[in-house]
């Protein structure tokens, strides 16, 4: 009997949706051929559609999409892992590009039920991944040339910028995502942190698994970081250098002894978007510029 009411439920939640999107499409409805239809979930997506020149057919974007500045002027439909049907709906959009990892699963339903074109850009943290991301984007809006020549240039400007990262002693570096409530989550390999730290010069502390966990104070010991990376956060996320290397996980490391954390823009860092070449070479002259 629960089953039957949630199929129920889903149903008529779906049959409104839909009614919704249709009428939120025909309001938006514009005799112009490059009418605003396309809504960018992720901010490395939607930091190519601008590097495409094609930001005039943005519709609407997520929170984590907010370079370059003038992305934070479009429509917010909420944060990419957590989006609900009724505020993608709201825009209008007749097609929906996606980093991967957007969610909750049951929106992406619901979207997918509603016949919404919606096309997941799939991440690799390499630069040939940086490379496939754009061509993929660039094939999604049908503006494959102007794909083509900007992958080419950004491809050209990585290569030189790994190049020049290279280093013949390197240090382990340990990302930390989160200290909150006094717990330390670290980045293992697989992950955008694990493929930047590699690409500018760097080792990862961390080896022992993938993703994103928490680790012990005795496993930090044992990674014995050079260097701490972070993401330059404000508010309540933030936690200051004094704080950090008074952690007793922290405190014990070559990164505490010399004071080594380096902090920068998170979607600058991880995103693996068009700026990535920059990301590579600021970080590699953060982690050795007082060699």
């Amino acid at each position: 009997m629960t089953r039957c009411r949630d199929n129920s439920y889903s149903l008529i939640l779906l049959a409104l949706l839909t009614a919704l999107w249709s009428a939120a499409l025909w309001a938006a409805t514009d005799t112009t051929e490059d009418e605003a239809d396309v809504l960018s979930i992720g901010g490395s997506v939607t930091e190519i559609v601008y590097a495409l020149d094609q930001q005039h057919r943005l519709i609407a974007r997520d929170t984590t999409s907010t370079y370059p500045p003038d992305a934070s002027q479009l429509p917010d439909v909420g944060y990419m892992r957590a989006l609900s049907p009724e505020g993608v709906l709201s825009v209008a959009p007749k097609l929906i590009l996606s980093e991967e990892g957007a969610g909750p699963p049951e929106t992406i339903e619901l979207l997918e039920a509603a016949s919404i074109p919606f096309i997941t850009i799939k991440d690799d943290y390499s630069a040939s991944g940086v490379v496939d991301k754009i061509l993929a984007v660039g094939q999604a809006l049908d503006v494959e040339p102007e794909a083509q020549k900007l992958a080419d240039e950004v491809a050209s400007a990585l290569n030189t910028a790994v190049e020049r990262s290279a280093m013949a002693e390197r240090k382990r570096v340990l990302f930390i995502l989160s200290t909150q409530g006094g717990r330390i989550l670290a980045s293992g390999t697989d992950t955008a942190a694990d493929g930047i730290i590699r690409m500018a010069g760097g080792i990862n502390a961390v080896s022992a698994f993938e993703g994103y966990k928490p680790m012990t104070d005795e496993a930090i010991s044992l990674a014995a970081p050079d260097v701490i990376l972070m993401m330059d956060r404000r508010g309540d996320h933030s936690t200051g250098d004094a704080d950090l290397f008074a952690m007793p996980a922290i405190a014990t490391t070559p990164a505490a002894a010399t004071g080594s954390v380096v902090r920068m823009n998170g979607l600058y860092l991880l995103g693996f978007g068009p700026r990535t070449a920059d990301a590579v070479t600021d970080l590699n002259t953060a982690l050795y510029e007082h060699d």
